[in-house]
């Protein structure tokens, strides 16, 4: 499902105009995005929890000629869902 199926899908359901779902959920991404760099977990209960993660510099080998190669630190986002929205798909 991409973003624009979601709308489509959440539309159907509530009875709300797209344009009108679409930008609440730009404004819930954006919130998100914020949360994550100032370095806040964002947890929806029963849905997950993403979480910023330093990820470290280490040593890469480069696939065609295998040559090491320096690969740098930095952040990554980890999402581990919740036990509701496990149960569901399971």
């Amino acid at each position: 499902m991409n973003k624009g199926q979601l709308i489509d899908s959440v539309a159907s359901d509530t009875k709300l105009k797209k344009t009108e779902i679409s930008k609440v959920l730009d404004s819930i991404l954006d919130s998100v995005k914020k949360s994550l760099k100032k370095g806040d977990d964002v947890s929806l209960v029963g849905f997950g929890t993403w979480k910023k993660k330093k990820r470290a510099a280490r040593t890469g080998r480069n696939p065609q000629t295998g040559a090491a190669i320096k690969i740098s630190a930095k952040n990554t986002v980890v999402f581990s869902s919740g036990k509701k929205l496990k149960d569901a798909v399971n």
